[in-house]
This record gives structure tokens, C-alpha cells and sequence, in this order.
């Protein structure tokens, strides 16, 4: 999907750049094999955009524009090249779509092969699972690295350090630019749904920026998983994580207010969830089930969560009580800090605010945690439940300083002021 413009040329390359990125370097790396080298023609192609848009006005299909500009650079390099033979019979056809007029946008259900190709090179086994996310997220997601940080809870600095030797060493060992079939393509499968599914998160939550929602990357996400759900029709997982972004996706519209605030969980109009997206979630949670021949795995089990909010017409009718088991056998299945304030959000729910303190004290002192921005606000609704509102001020003040998203930070704010003191 091309954004269309909304502030004159230079919002323009701005917005359409974030958008229209990943399909970028994927339809370059094709031709150079090397996903580094591709990312710098695309940024090429920004700089093009940046000189010449204002100046002759912004084109009609601005994605296609920068496209074609970067494949153009891609294949004057290919041939300054002393291998430029040897290119040339690997990209076959590549080299008429790069000189022919610039493709159609793609239909919205549609997900160009290049994209997918992406995606599992840069989860080639080669890489640690540290630096195949933070890669894809880059590439794919076009995150900035501070925002694939503030996703990891690690600093910037390993952040960029794990990008720049993840494209060191596709480069070094020749990786080829393909989707992997057999025991390769199923031995990277777990890394690429996470990566899908941080990639959904960062939309569908922006961890920076001034806005809360970023539709575009729900929407790749969501797009991809459904691929793979047609890739692997036997991989329970995949199943899993499509009805999982089915039943996220499905509430997007209620998410934000008049103004684009953030509308909590509790206070959402839930006539505007999307009863469809929701159907396909749990069509897409039935044929996980059907497939499966073991335990759920932490995909299928948050799809279950999911499905239990989705299935509920008023935040009252919420079985809370089989979310926080669910949640615990996500924790027995994948430990995780943030799995387990998650549980304790639900045991609170179901068991009250006093029963669930204890589980949200025994995380503060998890390092990981430490600038986790969702602890103190957890803290602090925990607290402000328990009418201490002194302590629950404090902690939602805590968690404005360290929220790094605009919306999330003025809400957290006026939680604070509310209570009072």
C-alpha cells in the first residue's frame, strides 16, 4: 500500500520513504545480492527524492519512484562490476523489470515474493537470533535502530553494532537471496515469526514517534503471516501467529480516540472491532488446533488469549480467569519478564489488584525490565486499585519519563494528574 502524501514534498519522500523502504531494498537486493549494498541504494534513492521532488513535484506513484530509481542504481552498479556477466545470468529477468516501466502497486492482499525473500535471509542460520530480528526489523520493518532497541530493551549502541555485523556476514558468506525449502525453510521459521510479529507490534504500538498506531507495518505483518500460513499449511505456529494478528488487527479502530490518544483495552467502543478480522482469527486458531500433534506452542497459546478478549461483546464478560491460566502456561512454555507481568495483569483481573502486587514487585528488580516503561504503569493501576493513590502517581509518573511514544506519554501523564497530590 502507497501512503499518499499529506505535506507537501518533503513530508512526502519523508512518509512514503518509512512506508515503501522494505519493498525497496527487497526489489534491489534481487539484483545485487547483498542486502547492505541494497539498503544504501535505497537511501540513494531518498536522496534522489529529496532533490528532485520539490522541485518537479511529487510523482504520481511515489513508491514505484523510488523503486525504479534504486533499481536503476542497482543495475549501474551490477555492470561497473567486473562480474557483470556472471550477474546477469543470476537475475535473468530481473534485468527487463528494472529497465520496463515501474510495476503496478501490488493488490492489497497481495505480498510481492521479495519481500518474503528478504525476510528469511536475514533469518539465515548464520546470523545469531539477536541480529536476524534486529536485522529484519530494519530492513523489513524500516525501524530506526533506537525503535528496534527500545523493542529489544537493550541499548542502541548493540542495537546498530548487531545490524552491521549481521550484514558483514551475509556478505561474507554469499547467502543466497531466496525463500528456503525443506529442513532450511522450517529451521528458520521460528525466528521469522518473531520477527513478523515485532514487526506487527511496533505498528500496532509504536514505541516512538508522535503517533500511536503505524497501520502500514499491521498491515505488512499481518500479510506475511498469512503467506506463510499458505507456505506451511501443517506448521501449527504459523497458524497461530496469523489468528493472533487477526484478532490484534481486529481492534484497531478502537484503539485511538478522536485525536489519535490511546484508548485502553477497558474503555474501547468494542461495536467497531472488526467482527471479520475476528472471524478469520479464529478460523486461522482452529486450523492451528487441527494440525497441531503436541503442546500449543507460545504462538497458539497467545492466540487463545487473544481470542478469549475478541470473543467477549463487554470488557465485564472477560474470562479472566482462563486468560491468566493461559498466561501461565505461556510462561512454563517461554519464560519471559513480560510474559509474567502480562500474568499479572490478568491475575488481577481475575483475582484482584492485592493478589497481583506481589507478582509486579518481584519484577522490578529484573534488569530487563529496568526502562521498561510498562511496569510502572502496571504498578501504578495496581496501586491506584488498592486506593494508594500517592504511590500510584508516582509510578505513573515514572512510566511517562520513560515512555518513548508521544500518545503513550501524554496518557500516562494525565493518569498521574488524576491521581491527585
Amino acid at each position: 500500500m502507497t501512503p499518499q502524501p499529506t505535506a507537501g514534498p518533503d513530508g512526502a519522500v519523508e512518509t512514503v520513504f518509512r512506508m515503501e523502504f522494505p519493498r525497496v531494498v527487497a526489489a534491489v537486493a534481487r539484483i545485487v545480492r547483498d542486502v547492505g549494498i541494497a539498503e544504501e541504494l535505497a537511501q540513494d534513492a531518498l536522496v534522489a527524492a529529496l532533490e528532485q521532488w520539490p522541485r518537479d513535484g511529487v510523482p504520481d506513484n511515489p513508491g514505484a519512484w523510488l523503486t525504479a530509481t534504486a533499481r536503476h542504481r542497482a543495475v549501474d552498479l551490477v555492470r561497473r562490476r567486473e562480474t557483470y556477466a556472471r550477474k546477469l545470468a543470476e537475475i535473468g529477468r530481473d534485468a527487463d523489470l528494472v529497465t520496463a516501466p515501474p510495476e503496478p502497486p501490488a493488490a492489497p492482499d497481495d505480498i510481492d515474493d521479495d519481500l518474503l525473500r528478504l525476510v528469511f535471509t536475514a533469518c539465515h542460520p548464520a546470523l545469531s537470533a539477536e541480529a536476524r530480528t534486529a536485522l529484519t526489523l530494519r530492513l523489513l520493518g524500516g525501524l530506526t535502530t533506537a525503535e528496534i532497541a527500545r523493542a529489544f530493551l537493550v541499548p542502541e549502541a548493540t542495537v546498530a553494532q548487531r545490524i552491521v555485523r549481521a550484514k558483514r556476514t551475509l556478505a561474507r558468506k554469499n547467502v543466497a537471496f531466496e525463500v528456503p525449502y525443506g529442513p532450511d525453510r522450517e529451521a528458520r521459521l521460528g525466528s521469522v515469526l518473531d520477527v513478523i510479529y515485532l514487526i506487527f507490534n511496533e505498528g500496532y504500538a509504536a514505541t516512538a514517534g508522535d503517533d500511536w498506531l503505524r497501520p502500514a507495518l499491521c498491515e505488512d505483518a499481518l500479510r506475511l503471516a498469512r503467506v506463510l500460513a499458505g507456505l506451511m499449511p501443517k506448521e501449527p505456529e504459523v497458524h497461530g501467529l496469523t489468528a493472533l494478528l487477526e484478532f490484534q488487527a481486529s481492534r484497531t479502530a478502537a484503539r485511538t480516540g478522536p485525536d489519535g490518544e490511546p484508548v485502553l483495552l477497558a474503555d474501547q467502543n468494542r461495536a467497531r472491532w472488526n467482527r471479520m478480522l475476528i472471524a478469520r482469527g479464529a478460523a486461522a486458531l482452529a486450523r492451528a488446533d487441527a494440525v497441531a500433534s503436541g503442546p500449543p506452542g507460545p504462538y497458539v497459546l497467545q492466540a487463545a488469549i487473544a481470542a478469549c478478549h475478541a470473543h467477549a461483546y463487554r470488557y465485564e464478560e472477560t474470562d479472566w480467569h482462563r486468560i491468566a491460566a493461559l498466561y501461565a502456561l505461556l510462561a512454563a512454555r517461554t519464560p519471559s519478564p513480560v510474559v509474567e507481568l502480562n500474568r499479572a495483569v490478568a491475575v488481577s483481573m481475575a483475582e484482584g489488584p492485592e493478589a497481583a502486587l506481589p507478582l509486579v514487585d518481584a519484577l522490578t528488580e529484573v534488569p530487563a525490565l529496568r526502562d521498561y516503561h510498562l511496569l510502572p504503569s502496571v504498578r501504578g493501576d495496581l496501586l491506584s486499585r488498592l486506593g494508594r493513590a500517592a504511590e500510584a502517581r508516582q509510578e505513573f509518573t515514572r512510566a511517562a519519563e520513560l515512555a518513548g511514544n508521544a500518545r503513550e506519554r501524554e496518557m500516562l501523564r494525565r493518569r498521574a494528574e488524576g491521581m491527585g497530590g
